[in-house]
């Protein structure tokens, strides 16, 4: 089975209870919406990746642990575009969830999703209790305070922000949860692939930060120009379009510098 088809399986089965008798069909729907179709699923690409790399001995963790991630991002996504963060229209070219359900209804998704997430870790890593300890704390952490996602939301709440502080939570978190649980998830230490993906995360947000200035809506889905319209902290803010640029060449370069050697099956 190709990666694609087990992160999508992986998301449908997390999602399977939403049509239950009883559950509010609106709520479900839009965490539906959320999710499917969904963007590149770069996240959880990165999580199976590292899980192969590791010997993948369990699939059904490294599976749980993919859809956990994605799920939390979609999560992020639904929050950050509410109006009273970024106020977007739009989203993987289609209309955001506040907008097509309302802004009650996309609160209470994002919330769902993130709940949902931790529930498909629970279920699908329980064979092995010490490995779904370690996701557990591993993805906590990527998403809460003080260093999680949603710290990094909440720098845009701060008079003052360091942009690497900034890139570091609201996005390469939650790539090296991704690097460290698809280690994790075939039995090995995580430790070693964190920096993989913090560095990847950085560097997708420097190339988003240039997205956000260089392109046009309609070909990444989503509005454009507003770190400017907003008053956002940015790499092409703070370094100019060269120096981020330049910022995002040294991030990637890092990244493959930090790959580690094939690790040993430990005991």
């Amino acid at each position: 089975m190709d990666v694609i088809a087990r992160i999508e399986q992986a998301l449908d089965r997390a999602m399977v209870g939403l049509d239950s008798p009883g559950a509010p069909p609106l709520l479900g729907s839009a965490m539906r919406y959320a999710v499917f179709p969904g963007g590149a699923r770069i996240r959880p690409k990165l999580l199976l990746a590292v899980a192969r790399a590791c010997g993948d001995d369990d699939p059904e963790a490294a599976e749980a642990a993919a859809a956990s991630i994605e799920l939390l991002h979609c999560a992020s996504l639904v929050h950050d575009d509410l109006p009273c963060f970024d106020d977007a229209g739009t989203r993987r070219g289609k209309p955001t969830v506040h907008r097509a359900y309302g802004e009650p209804l996309a609160v209470l998704c994002g919330d769902a999703l993130i709940v949902m997430a931790f529930e498909a870790l629970a279920r699908g890593a329980s064979a092995n209790p010490i490995r779904l300890a370690s996701l557990l704390v591993t993805v906590s952490q990527a998403v809460g305070m003080p260093g999680g996602i949603v710290a990094g939301q909440s720098w845009e709440c701060e008079p003052a922000v360091d942009l690497t502080e900034y890139h570091r939570a609201k996005t390469g978190v939650l790539f090296a949860a991704a690097t460290m649980a698809g280690a994790i998830a075939a039995g090995h230490d995580g430790t070693p692939w964190r920096t993989l993906g913090a560095r990847l995360g950085e560097a997708f947000q420097v190339a988003d930060d240039l997205h956000d200035v260089a392109s046009k809506a309609e070909d990444i889905g989503k509005p454009v120009g507003r770190d400017a319209a907003l008053g956002r902290c940015s790499a092409v803010r703070e370094l100019g379009l060269a120096g981020a640029l330049a910022r995002l060449d040294r991030l990637v370069a890092a990244a493959m510098d930090s790959i580690p050697l094939a690790q040993a099956k430990p005991s």
